[in-house]
């Protein structure tokens, strides 16, 4: 007697329920900005914690318009900030939201990005206080994109992708936020 043999053919999950991979959410960049005016002693310490912080060479912003009321001219330095980009964005952003207790508001979230602030550097983890920086506060910006962004911005061959896939919605960000770092996004306060 013969014996029948049955094949299970594996099968992925149902029609219409598998997950496109190019509409995942993913980090574009990183921006740690601190204002310092028109102090160059302040100037110096925000370049000086930002290497600290980061380990990358900040870089200066400057100012685009004369302001007389803060004696500020066009072209003077008024910040410093840095970029950061790829896994080292993942691995910031966890410092950055453990200063904040994890949590953000609603408000702080918008469309394909995100920016919160921290009062004081040495909330960060494994920051500790230098008094040749003084006491300062940074905003951390983050932009969020999907995959295939880089074909309507690239200079060859440039073409056009549907809103919905350039756009990411305030909640799309803040499940990411919930899923991959542990944030919890609250709502406003009235």
């Amino acid at each position: 007697m013969q014996e029948e043999k049955t094949v299970v053919k594996e099968s992925g999950p149902a029609k219409g329920s598998a997950v496109n991979p190019m509409t995942a959410i993913r980090i574009n960049r990183v921006v740690l900005n601190i204002g310092t005016g028109n102090d160059e002693k302040a100037q110096a310490g925000a370049k000086k914690l930002l290497q600290t912080i980061t380990g990358r060479k900040p870089a200066d912003g400057l100012s685009k318009k004369r302001i007389p009321t803060f004696k500020i001219t066009k072209g003077t330095k008024i910040s410093a900030f840095v970029t950061i980009r790829g896994d080292a964005a993942s691995e910031i952003l966890r410092k950055m939201f453990a200063a904040v207790d994890n949590s953000l508001l609603q408000s702080s979230i918008s469309e394909n990005s995100t920016s919160f602030g921290i009062k004081e550097y040495i909330e960060i983890p494994g920051i500790k206080y230098d008094p040749a920086v003084g006491m300062l506060g940074m905003n951390v910006s983050i932009s969020f994109m999907r995959s295939g962004l880089r074909i309507s911005i690239r200079k060859r061959q440039m073409a056009r992708i549907p809103k919905k896939h350039k756009i990411i919605s305030r909640d799309e960000i803040a499940d990411y936020l919930q899923k991959e770092f542990g944030v919890r996004v609250a709502q406003n306060v009235a």
